[in-house]
């Protein structure tokens, strides 16, 4: 799991999530709204938008909301601004390479906020390609190692998983963002408890950081979750969970 995995899970643990819901469901409903925009309403038929309603329900956003943001982007609800895609990339603290990805109605905007933040807490922004080369985007199911052996993840891969992956307490599934959705529905059918399913920008190679390093890492990376339009930060850092959680506190 990437060290901002581990990150957003303890912080989870600690309620900060919860602190921040409104601020959570207001990226999901972007996310929803863009994905429907961009291939129908229809979840059957729109994986990306099957798996932007599907996180929005992991969060526990309400039924009315999602549809809210499924006729948006299909134009039979209220006129919404045109919100866009965009990935940013940099460096953090201690070479840390990032890839941010924002939701926007005005890129100029949020282009000189994230650069702001970055060069704020020692790190760059840099040109589009100088980093992205060093992940891959992956579709990645998470499930408990405590409850699960990998022999019960078996019907992940009949559903077209491409490797399981064990980090910590945790196995990672991982998939082809296409079929993402498939292997959550086959860990469905079987009883088999997702703590997370989404696509992400998994690093080749981790960079190991010392803690103080990764503390000044974690306030960058918590300034740029708290922007409004920055909606996931990934990074290719590797810091043990012991010292993430000294860090949160």
């Amino acid at each position: 799991m990437s060290g901002h995995s581990k990150w957003a899970s303890i912080k989870h643990k600690k309620a900060i999530v919860d602190q921040r819901r409104g601020k959570q469901f207001t990226t999901l409903s972007r996310h929803i709204t863009v994905a429907a925009k961009a291939g129908g309403g229809d979840v059957e038929g729109n994986p990306a938008l099957a798996l932007a309603v599907q996180k929005a329900k992991d969060a526990s956003m309400p039924k009315d909301n999602i549809q809210r943001a499924i006729d948006k982007g299909t134009g039979a609800g209220a006129d919404a601004e045109a919100y866009e895609d965009v990935l940013y990339e940099g460096y953090g603290p201690g070479g840390v390479a990032l890839l941010i990805e924002a939701l926007t109605d005005n890129r100029n905007r949020t282009g000189a906020d994230v650069r702001h933040l970055l060069s704020k807490h020692g790190g760059n922004l840099g040109e589009p390609g100088s980093v992205a080369y060093l992940f891959d985007k992956t579709g990645v199911a998470v499930v408990s190692s405590e409850q699960y052996s990998e022999d019960d993840l078996i019907v992940a891969v009949d559903a077209g998983a491409q490797d399981i992956e064990v980090d910590d307490d945790v196995f990672e599934v991982l998939a082809d963002p296409a079929d993402l959705t498939a292997v959550r529905a086959a860990l469905d059918g079987a009883g088999i408890e997702v703590q997370s399913a989404e696509v992400v920008w998994r690093p080749k190679t981790r960079v190991p950081l010392d803690e103080d390093t990764a503390t000044k890492l974690m306030r960058l990376v918590d300034a740029l979750d708290e922007h409004d339009d920055v909606s996931e930060v990934h990074g290719n850092f590797d810091v043990p969970a012991d010292v993430l959680e000294r860090i949160a506190g």
